[in-house]
């Protein structure tokens, strides 16, 4: 006959959780700094691109102010 299958309990249950909330929480530690490099980098190109537009439309709507005497 086959063996009954042993009951999980509360205990076994918190001490996966507990596991795997380690495993992630790891991971995320290691990878915070390389997440904020490259977010100060990508804010950085938004930056410099919006300067670059914004002064080339500058430059289109520039009017020519002439003076007479």
């Amino acid at each position: 006959m086959t063996e009954p299958q042993p009951k999980i309990t509360r205990d076994d249950l918190e001490q996966k959780f507990k596991s795997l909330q380690d495993d992630i929480q790891g991971a995320t530690d290691r990878n915070k700094t390389s997440i904020a490099t490259y977010a100060a980098i990508a804010g950085g190109v938004v930056v410099i691109i919006a300067y670059a537009l914004g002064r080339r439309s500058g430059r289109k709507r520039r009017s020519v102010l002439e003076i007479r005497r």
